[in-house]
């Protein structure tokens, strides 16, 4: 079976598993809980532990498969232990968006069917505990930037609709988002840990965007010392600066929603404020200084970003003029800077997709070429039919278009006599 193939039938034996044991420790805790733990919304918090948990283990068992380690036994710890920071932070960001969702999705349902439906929430649980278990275990075989990115609009929304649903304070939302989390209530811990939780995310999702970004422009600047300049390549100047003015923009984004959560407004004001505006304004730079910082994006992502601080700008000062209540402005900017950050990593994800296409490619007519050597060196011949199979095989197989050899380089294996032939086919334009 192939990589994908046993990916899928992995993922089955762990919707399996994780089934029988969401059902089973659902039945257990129904007979070890107290009465206190038995009424309806805490079953239904529990019901999101179990279903988390099994997510999370399964991603766990998915995401930490051995990995190809460098020689060096410095290197293999260093490797070692990024790669369980990695397992731990991912796992976090997977523990708490399949909690939020399925805590949101279970007080929807009980809200609509009433004392019905915990006769159901042990087969309910048992469903979505494999599910869960699935979806975590694949994702982590296959996990990319847009994997991360995809999660994270699910789990702001889960976590604000389950605080706005379970708040007892009805008018919140006249004056702003901060009110909704400055009380001792769940309502309110459950909104300042999606805050919380969210600055995590970012900060996480930013560390594998920078990453592949340090390893495309590495692998180009490499190619382009081995093979000759690229088509359309370029050296950008001050690359590291640049990196690391990005880093720090998307880490205080990242830490300004984590300040947001920690910090209520009534006990610490001044670092509320402080963390609020800190965000809107490390947002806003990033958003317009993004074609300095990253000229590899496209130039539909700093239009989005050009965008969407014009229509914050408006709104802002639809707020300052009393026309707008500050809860729009808030949660406008919000799911501007989130949707944005969300194109952004797809952007990231496309880039390693076209990298790793090209790689290929590369390699491809590397082998292409030493095959054609070989031949000619040995007296042999390779008519052109051999030619373009051995540059496109390996293109062939990752889905792509065959590569389009020229001519004069088809021609250029063919056997000549009298006389020897040194020639090196050559990627077309």
């Amino acid at each position: 079976m192939g990589l994908h193939q046993r990916t899928e039938t992995a993922g089955i034996l762990s919707f399996l598993v994780c089934a029988a044991a969401g059902a089973g420790a659902m039945s257990l805790a129904g007979t070890l809980l107290s009465a206190a733990w038995k009424i309806s919304l805490r079953r239904l918090l529990v019901a999101s532990v179990i279903i988390a948990a099994c997510g999370t283990i399964s991603f766990i068992l998915g995401y930490a498969h051995p990995s190809q380690n460098p020689q060096n036994t410095r290197l293999r710890w260093l490797s070692r232990i990024r790669r369980l920071a990695e397992t731990l932070a991912l796992a976090t960001v997977y523990a708490s968006t399949i909690f939020l969702t399925s805590y949101a999705a279970l007080y929807i349902v009980n809200a609509v069917m009433g004392p019905l439906f915990l006769d159901y929430l042990t087969a309910i649980c048992a469903g979505l505990s494999g599910i869960a278990g699935y979806v975590t275990l694949v994702q982590a075989e296959m996990m990319d930037a847009k994997t991360l990115a995809s999660l994270l609009p699910v789990f702001v929304i889960a976590g604000v609709s389950v605080a706005g649903l379970t708040t007892d304070d009805q008018n919140w939302y006249t004056n702003n988002f901060s009110q909704l989390g400055d009380r001792t209530t769940f309502a309110a811990k459950m909104f300042n840990s999606t805050a919380i939780l969210t600055g995590i995310c970012i900060i996480i999702i930013s560390y594998f965007c920078v990453s592949e970004l340090i390893t495309t422009y590495r692998q180009r600047v490499e190619w382009r010392q081995n093979q000759g300049p690229l088509q359309g390549g370029h050296t950008i100047k001050h690359y590291k600066l640049r990196l690391t003015v990005l880093s720090l923009l998307l880490t205080l984004a990242g830490m300004g929603f984590m300040g947001v959560g920690t910090f209520h407004y009534t006990p610490h004001p001044m670092l509320h404020n402080g963390s609020a505006q800190g965000l809107t304004a490390a947002a806003a730079i990033l958003l317009i200084a993004l074609p300095w910082i990253a000229p590899q994006l496209s130039i539909s992502i700093y239009a989005a970003g050009y965008l969407a601080v014009a229509v914050c700008s408006v709104e802002m000062r639809q707020w300052l003029t009393g026309h707008s209540t500050m809860t729009n402005a808030e949660a406008l900017a919000a799911m501007c800077f989130l949707g944005w950050f969300i194109m952004f990593s797809r952007q990231i994800a496309s880039i390693e997709s076209d990298r790793i296409a090209e790689q290929i490619v590369r390699t491809a007519n590397e082998e292409a070429g030493l095959a054609a050597a070989t031949s000619l060196a040995s007296g042999g011949s390779m008519n052109t039919a051999d030619a373009v199979s051995a540059a496109g095989a390996v293109t062939d197989l990752a889905g792509m278009t065959t590569v389009n050899i020229p001519a004069h380089t088809v021609d250029a294996v063919k056997p000549t006599r009298g006389r020897r032939i040194h020639s090196r086919i050559t990627p077309s334009a």
